[in-house]
Formats: C-alpha cells, sequence, structure tokens
C-alpha cells in the first residue's frame, strides 16, 4: 500500500482508539506491513488489555470514553515499559507535553497519517530490542565498535540490557528515556544541543518548538540520583543543549 515494502516484522499493536473508522484503517494499513495489531475502543479497558496481552506497543488515543489517555498511560507504566504513542491533536502543545510527563515515548499529531505512524513505530520497536531484532545502529548512529556498558561511579548503563542501575538498584525508565540517556551518557564531556538529539532520537528535523526532550531530561533526572534544581550529571547549558558529567 502506497509503495511501502511490506516486512516480515511480528511485533505485537494494539491500538487503543474509539473512532471505529480512524482505528479500521489503521490496522488494515498496520498489518498491510506486516505488523500484528487488536484494538480497544473503550478506554476503561485499556488497562487491564495492556497488563494480559503484554502488546509490543500502544497506540494510545488521548481522548476516550470510561477513561482518558493521560490515566491509562500513567497507571500502566509501573508494569508496562514497552512503548506508547500518544495520538494527539496537532496544535495542542500542553497535551503532548503531558503525555510525555504520564510516560509517552512518542505522539502523533491527528488526524493520522499512516505512514508516519508506521515509520515511528518501527523506529521506536527497532530501539527497543522488538521481535524482529535490532541490527545495525542504535539509537544515535553508534556503530557495534562502541561499548555496550558504560559506568559512572554509581551509575552503570548498558545498551545491550537497555537497563541502567544505580548503586546496584535498576532504574525504572521508559524505552524513550534509556534512549536519551544513553545518547547523553555515550556522548559525556560533550555539550549536546537540542538538535542533535531530537534527530538521533526521532529521526525528523528539529522544529525548535517541541519540549518532549526538556520532559524526558526532567524525568530522567531524579531517576538516577540527580538533583533537578542543581543537577550535576545532566546539566542544562543555556542557549546550547544539554550536558552529562563524566565524574558527577
Amino acid at each position: 500500500m502506497d509503495g511501502v515494502e511490506q516486512t516480515s516484522e511480528s511485533w505485537r499493536i494494539l491500538i487503543v482508539e474509539d473512532d471505529e473508522r480512524l482505528a479500521d484503517l489503521t490496522r488494515e494499513y498496520l498489518e498491510s506491513n506486516g505488523l500484528v495489531v487488536s484494538h480497544e475502543s473503550h478506554g476503561g479497558n485499556a488497562v487491564e488489555r495492556i497488563r494480559n496481552e503484554r502488546p509490543d506497543l500502544v497506540v494510545l488515543d488521548l481522548m476516550l470514553p470510561g477513561e482518558d489517555g493521560l490515566s491509562i498511560c500513567r497507571r500502566v507504566r509501573p508494569f508496562y515499559q514497552g512503548p506508547i504513542i500518544m495520538l494527539t491533536a496537532r496544535s495542542d502543545d500542553l497535551d503532548q507535553v503531558l503525555g510525555l510527563e504520564m510516560g509517552a515515548d512518542d505522539y502523533v499529531g491527528k488526524p493520522v497519517k499512516p505512514r508516519v505512524l508506521l515509520a515511528r513505530i518501527r523506529a521506536l520497536l527497532r530501539r527497543a530490542g522488538g521481535p524482529a531484532g535490532a541490527e545495525g545502529e542504535e539509537a544515535g548512529g553508534e556503530s557495534s565498535e562502541e561499548p555496550v556498558r558504560l559506568q559512572f561511579n554509581d551509575l552503570v548503563v548498558d545498551r545491550s540490557m537497555r537497563e541502567a542501575w544505580l548503586n546496584d538498584e535498576s532504574i525504572d525508565l521508559t524505552s524513550a528515556e534509556f534512549d536519551l540517556l544513553w545518547l547523553l551518557a555515550r556522548s559525556a564531556g560533550r555539550v549536546l544541543s537540542r538538535e542533535e538529539i531530537f534527530t538521533a532520537l526521532r529521526g525528523i528535523e528539529y522544529d525548535g518548538q517541541d519540549r518532549s526532550i526538556d520532559v524526558r531530561v526532567s524525568r530522567i533526572r531524579p531517576k538516577i540520583g540527580d538533583d533537578p534544581v542543581h543537577p550535576r550529571r545532566i546539566k542544562t547549558v543555556r542557549s546550547k543543549g544539554y550536558l552529562f558529567v563524566k565524574e558527577a
């Protein structure tokens, strides 16, 4: 369909969307490209379906009957670490920021363009190590010759396991938060601009308005033992970007 090459991926996608026509069209498109798709139309059933089915990725609408997408995202994050893509109103920056703060990994504006959604799904799942495997380059373009584990005193970040530990305790990170932490950590000692980070993680040009990077940094800091008010591990460099400090 639309000239998109079909794949043999077996990723399982759950679409939580009350617009039946939109859900059917999206499902048909994704399935024609090799994905396994299920659909839930009522927000009140979404949490249990995610808990029981454990899909590889969830496409979650913001406005739903029974329970809204923000509440669902917040409730599932303690037990579900797979990527979540939030469907939001294109012009509503507040919805996008709130979604990211609740633990969403990405967002796609409505009206949904199936090709864009498919590209975002594939990018997130390959970085997360989906069933089809994540061969080649990881998020940020690092090669296989680069280290798979980085240690900064009591903080350890492991790319192969996609996990991080602080004082030997596992850190609860979403897929997108891990990608950002790894990108910053492997560039320790060098300031990364928002443009560099955005392009590396999302594969599209930074528009100067998106706040997702700032939101994720604010969520990562307390998880890695950083002081949100006076950070020492991930520092904000005014008008330039972010710096991961080697010796914090």
